[in-house]
């Protein structure tokens, strides 16, 4: 068959959905994983950045909730992580460690509130 013909005929297929546990292994595993390329960004600005099992799996499942697999998880880090992106040059003179929270993920506290209440646990 000539590619021309080939390339008009539709080619649809079905997948069945990826498991909490996939999407989390996608979001740490990989030598370019998303979670590592956050924490680079992070460590170009003296900081660092951790994210709790909870907050990967509320990732996780907000990405299942979307049914788009894993292309929602980008999406979903980015939402997540707008406004400390802006605020890191500044916050870091302050606050070095930052932590993602399953409250962060879902939207219920900051991730400045998230991380200074793990500081003073750490100090205490």
């Amino acid at each position: 068959m000539i590619p021309e013909f080939i390339g008009r005929l539709p080619v649809l297929t079905a997948l069945s959905p990826l498991s909490e546990d996939a999407l989390v292994s996608i979001l740490t595993a990989p030598k370019n994983a998303l979670v590592k390329q956050y924490q680079t960004l992070f460590q170009m600005d003296g900081a660092e950045l951790s994210f709790t099992d909870d907050a990967l799996r509320a990732i996780a499942r907000k990405a299942i909730g979307r049914k788009t697999g894993a292309r929602a998880l980008r999406s979903i880090l980015e939402e997540v992580m707008l406004d400390i992106m802006f605020e890191l040059p500044q916050r870091v003179a302050f606050q070095k460690t930052f932590v993602v929270t399953e409250g962060v993920v879902l939207g219920r506290e900051s991730i400045f509130t998230a991380s200074a209440s793990e500081d003073e646990k750490e100090t205490a």
